[in-house]
């Protein structure tokens, strides 16, 4: 091949078959986790797209970053590790080693954090929608904002690889930065790990910000609660008074205002005529079902006799004869 003349251009196929043939052999000596890619969609949970989408709207990557497309559907990003601020990966590339990429990211503002932690307060329901990427649509512009979002500014991010390539930003770098986008369709929490975050002080604050509000609802009395006193004046009775003292033991019992034909109240009788005793035991009490009961019983007895006498009628009649 002389000096000015292209590279073989390899197809898809034979790619991605090169870089499963060196993942294997990798498996053998260390612990490996490779970015795969199952169809054409890099990503496809919102925290995935909208890393990549991140990446892509800045001008230092937009033109660049393309590069790592093809790279990271062929799997050849062998390992990919992510920890609070930095990612390591493998990418398989021309020659027989993998080359070895080293990235840093800043860790999160603390003031930006404080700033979209207040701005979610009363707006997250929980962790896992959180990570699901269930939320108000208020929040992807917080969440997106350039410079004061969540996701970092090229100026964020430092990267390194060991390939020869004398561009800033290399196609394994591309292809390693792409496949933290798919990294996060597996483990939406990585994010937070990657910027050095607590998800817990945003559902913290969904949380206080509640409580908050059913505390202030609490002591704002309803229009709709009528007072014992408001009661008392619309029905003409004494709520405040004890039951027990609204008639005194062994007294009369007090004239209850009825209109004509309405009887008085006054001591309940017994079957025999006497005032019904007070007394601390309980009195029994006939169950309706039983003195129903106890009726048909009779009923039937009744109408036995009855039949029994005809009978005996009839039979008397026929002797005479």
């Amino acid at each position: 091949m002389s000096f000015w003349s292209f590279p073989r251009y390899v197809r898809k196929a034979e790619k991605k078959a090169r870089a499963e043939k060196k993942l294997n052999q990798l498996k053998k000596k260390q612990d490996v986790r490779p970015v795969l890619i199952e169809g054409s969609a890099i990503a496809r949970t919102w925290w995935g797209k909208a890393w990549n989408k991140n990446l892509e709207r800045y001008a230092d990557y937009g033109n660049r970053i393309g590069r790592g497309r093809s790279y990271v559907r062929c799997g050849a990003v062998l390992d990919l590790q992510i920890n609070a601020g930095e990612i390591k990966a493998l990418v398989h590339g021309s020659r027989a080693k993998p080359y070895s990429i080293n990235i840093k990211i800043k860790k999160l503002n603390r003031n930006t954090w404080q700033q979209v932690a207040s701005e979610c307060a009363g707006m997250l329901e929980s962790l896992e929608e959180l990570l699901a990427g269930k939320f108000p649509k208020g929040l992807v512009d917080v969440f997106m904002q350039r410079d004061a979002g969540l996701f970092p500014s090229p100026k964020e991010i430092d990267f390194d690889c060991s390939c020869p390539d004398w561009a800033s930003m290399c196609k394994h770098v591309a292809a390693a930065l792409y496949g933290i986008g798919a990294r996060l369709d597996e483990d939406p929490s990585l994010f937070f790990t990657l910027r050095g975050v607590d998800t817990g002080d945003l559902i913290s604050r969904t949380v206080s910000s509640k409580a908050e509000s059913l505390l202030k609802k609490a002591s704002r009395k309803s229009s709709r609660i009528i007072e014992d006193s408001d009661l008392s004046a619309v029905f003409g009775i004494d709520l405040a008074g004890d039951v027990s003292s609204s008639q005194p033991a062994g007294g009369s019992a007090k004239e209850i205002p009825a209109a004509d034909g309405v009887r008085k109240a006054g001591p309940r009788k017994t079957a025999k005529g006497g005032a019904k005793k007070k007394s601390g035991s309980a009195q029994s009490v006939k169950s309706p079902r039983k003195s129903v009961a106890k009726r048909d019983v009779v009923k039937r007895k009744a109408k036995g006799a009855v039949k029994a006498a005809t009978k005996k009628q009839i039979r008397g009649g026929k002797k005479k004869r």
